[in-house]
């Protein structure tokens, strides 16, 4: 099986706080997110075919994860809804800012396995989600990996 692995990147700004965090991170503040998306199949081998030769089309991809990702999350405020900070959303949203309520600590790792939900349902049968890498600051992210979800 000849399959190939085709990656897109993309660029969010993104504030969240750590509810219960014994460092700074416990306080409100931002990331420049860096997000690579990379997804794996075989081309598509057929002349006829408008997308012959691709696994999927990048533009196909973005749309996606646009949607699901960068639209959403994009310089809004997210924020663990199962802590206090549910109620400092309530106050932060009544001023008209973005918020993103999630039902989980907002740390990259966490981000990465909701990330790979939402994407995972918009991709073409015929392609697989391969990896995810979220890179919080220019020197530390986290990854995502199809292959370590298995049992």
């Amino acid at each position: 099986m000849n399959r190939i692995r085709i990656t897109k990147h993309f660029d969010f700004e993104t504030a969240h706080a750590l509810y219960g965090y014994d460092g700074k991170c416990k306080n409100i503040h931002g990331h420049s997110y860096h997000l690579h998306v990379t997804v794996i199949g075989t081309p598509i081998e057929d002349p006829d075919h408008p997308k012959n030769g691709m696994v999927m089309d990048f533009g196909d991809l973005k749309r996606i994860v646009k949607e699901e990702i960068v639209v959403k999350f994009d310089h809004a405020v997210v924020l663990n809804s199962n802590s206090p900070h549910r109620e400092l959303a309530k106050t932060i949203e009544d001023h008209s800012h973005k918020i993103v309520l999630v039902p989980y600590q907002p740390t990259s790792e966490k981000m990465l396995f909701d990330f790979a939900e939402r994407i995972g349902k918009r991709i073409p049968e015929n392609v697989m989600l391969h990896s995810l890498k979220l890179y919080e600051t220019a020197n530390s992210y986290a990854e995502w990996f199809a292959d370590d979800q298995k049992n």
